[in-house]
């Protein structure tokens, strides 16, 4: 399938939260001009194959009239609780001819009996609702949140769960295929697919479909090991990349403009489709039911830069020959790698696991992509490979790379040779291809960096080939604005429109909006609860990839900083970075925030989870109502997964 949309639409949506805590009120969920059919035309616009819906997420909240539950949209005031969400989708997928794929979420915040054995009959009893009355599901999503913080119908306390164990996997899954035998499994337990290890939209460059599942169920296998896979892997586990549109799975105001860039969103196909993985891309509904205008945009840029990228196949009419083929039989000569047909292939004979295959042009040839896609039928294969390119008469290797699996695509320099050489240097078995395809995308330029430090200093950059032209007064940046020459001071609030343009073939990048507040200059650490007071200035840098910990041999929360801003300024939210890089981010869950005018008198403005912040370690913004702010009272409540340590990249706000 390659690419499928995720959708997140519940009461989060209403409530602006990520993970709902399983206490709020059903009569919250009303869109205003829900339309699933447009769900399905923007989806299938943007060249996915189908869509998988949240049904019900943590608090669960069901998106379809339970026989279960009274936790569902029939006790919405949406068309007087007469809706059902997942059948409207249903009837819209099969309208635009995508599949339909659901997500249970395994964890229930609201549920009385979450924890005990009855609702595990709770839960299957809503798998059976989904998988029989709305037609085939093609994907059965699991999430990996399990156990934790409630409401639990009142209870209002923490429950723990061994996941593998409480939810009696095998017979769960034996009663999904017993229903809908062609549904395959997401997540948890003895899944058919896995997930990719981050959500941050990549897989790694090696990536076997393999995975030990045996050692993954005994939990020997680190989530690390899922951006790559196992080479001696005895499951077929093949990678999903899930990852946001924006910043938040749900739909929240705040991030409008803060959809991924043109940027983000190509590499985010090429490091997942082209890396042997699906590309989950979630585009969540906005209040009124409809995905919103700027994520449309986006996914008209992004699927007009794919569909440019692969126009033109330029192998197609070149001479393929091979320097070993099976049994010598035309059955499995090089030529059925450009005959258009996924049954056919290219094959080595058993004994050969290191063969070439050369492609003659009929004239010089510019190409600076490689789509490689072995016979995924007769399982993954190739461990190594190199590309090789015949320029001015000499060999000139242009890539050099690990695994292939059902599709590998390289972005490679542009050549322009008089031939093409595929050189499979290493493989588990006989080499088995069955297609091949170059092309000559055309430049992409990327668009500018732009940063500003602590003191207003504002600093672009490009690549070495393009240069920067930028606009201050919110008009599109052309060859005929401000070119860019080095950095500059602006300590008040701006926005930059930013542009790269490529200085030889003229050709503009995608638009860089950079909105700043007024600068830090005047901020100052107050006092911090423990820690290195000297280098707490870190929190407020400018620099998320800078950070700053509270004493590593405190065990105990809450920790806090007090931040004062230099002047009274109105605020509507703030922002909390976590730590960016490590192995231990030392992330923190809960938290509060309180404002103050005069140091002494606190105002409590915000208080919370960062939900997910462990699978999604991003920037956490939270707003609220607009205060007159001099102090800023960060406290940090709990930390992820036990670490003593609190740490911060940067403390923000939202003017």
């Amino acid at each position: 399938m390659e690419s499928y949309a995720f959708i997140h639409f519940s009461l989060n949506t209403f409530t602006n939260k990520e993970w709902g805590y399983g206490n709020e009120s059903s009569q919250l969920f009303n869109p205003t001009a829900l339309d699933t059919r447009q769900w399905a035309r923007v989806v299938k616009e943007a060249g996915m194959k189908g869509i998988i819906l949240v049904a019900k997420h943590h608090d669960g909240f069901c998106l379809w009239p339970s026989a279960y539950t009274e936790r569902s949209v029939k006790k919405s005031p949406w068309k007087n609780g007469k809706g059902d969400v997942v059948k409207e989708l249903a009837d819209a997928c099969r309208e635009y001819h995508l599949k339909l794929g659901l997500y249970l979420s395994p964890w229930d915040r609201n549920h009385l009996e979450y924890g005990k054995p009855a609702y595990i009959t709770y839960f299957r009893n809503q798998l059976k609702e989904l998988l029989t009355n709305y037609g085939d599901v093609f994907e059965m999503w699991f999430d990996g949140a399990n156990g934790g913080d409630g409401y639990y119908g009142g209870a209002n306390e923490t429950r723990k769960i061994n996941t593998l164990e409480y939810y009696n996997w095998d017979e769960t899954y034996k009663m999904i295929y017993s229903i809908s035998p062609n549904t395959l499994v997401w997540g948890i337990g003895p899944s058919e697919a896995r997930w990719i290890g981050n959500e941050e939209g990549y897989a790694n460059k090696t990536n076997w479909s393999l995975l030990r599942q045996k050692d993954e169920l005994a939990g020997k296998v680190p989530y690390t090991d899922f951006m790559s896979g196992h080479e001696n892997g005895e499951k077929w586990v093949p990678g999903e990349v899930d990852v946001s549109i924006r910043p938040g799975w749900f739909y929240h105001t705040a991030e409008d403009d803060k959809v991924h860039t043109l940027d983000e969103m190509v590499d985010f196909y090429y490091q997942s489709v082209g890396r042997n993985s699906t590309f989950l891309l979630n585009i969540p509904p906005d209040k009124r039911g409809l995905i919103y205008e700027n994520d449309i945009e986006r996914l008209k840029e992004f699927s007009a830069v794919i569909k440019a990228d692969f126009k033109t196949d330029v192998l197609v009419k070149t001479k393929a020959t091979a320097n070993n083929y099976r049994g010598n039989n035309i059955k499995y000569a090089a030529k059925n790698v450009i005959d258009g047909n996924k049954e056919s292939y290219w094959a080595t004979d058993d004994n050969v696991n290191k063969a070439s295959i050369l492609f003659i042009f009929n004239k010089p040839t510019v190409f600076n992509r490689i789509l490689l896609q072995e016979y995924i039928k007769l399982g993954q294969r190739v461990k190594a490979f190199t590309v090789e390119a015949k320029v001015n008469g000499k060999w000139e290797t242009i890539a050099s790379e690990t695994t292939i699996g059902y599709k590998r695509i390289l972005r490679t320099k542009r050549v322009t040779a008089l031939a093409l050489r595929i050189n499979i240097t290493d493989s588990k078995a006989s080499i088995v291809i069955s297609n091949i395809q170059a092309f000559n995308a055309p430049t992409f330029v990327r668009m500018p960096t732009v940063q500003r430090d602590r003191d207003g200093m504002i600093t672009m950059g490009t690549e070495t080939e393009n240069s920067i032209f930028y606009t201050l007064d919110g008009t599109k940046p052309t060859s005929a604005s401000i070119k860019y020459t080095g950095s500059f001071k602006c300590d008040k609030a701006i926005v930059i429109h930013a542009v790269s343009i490529n200085d030889e073939e003229k050709i503009s990048s995608a638009i860089r909006v950079a909105k700043y507040g007024v600068s830090k200059e005047k901020w100052n650490i107050v006092s911090v609860s423990s820690g290195d007071f000297k280098t707490a200035n870190k929190i407020i840098d400018g620099n998320p990839n800078t950070n700053w910990s509270f004493e590593a041999d405190v065990n105990q929360h809450p920790q806090e900083v007090i931040v004062d801003l230099g002047n009274v300024i109105t605020i509507r939210g703030f922002s909390y970075t976590p730590q960016q890089m490590g192995d231990k981010l030392n992330l923190i869950s809960n938290y509060e925030l309180y404002s103050s005018i005069d140091g002494e008198n606190w105002i409590k403005q915000s208080e919370g989870e960062f939900s997910n912040i462990k699978n999604n370690p991003i920037e956490q913004v939270k707003i609220f109502d607009p205060a007159k702010v001099k102090y800023l009272r960060f406290v940090a409540k709990s930390v992820v997964d036990k670490y003593s340590i609190a740490t911060i990249g940067e403390i923000s706000i939202v003017e």
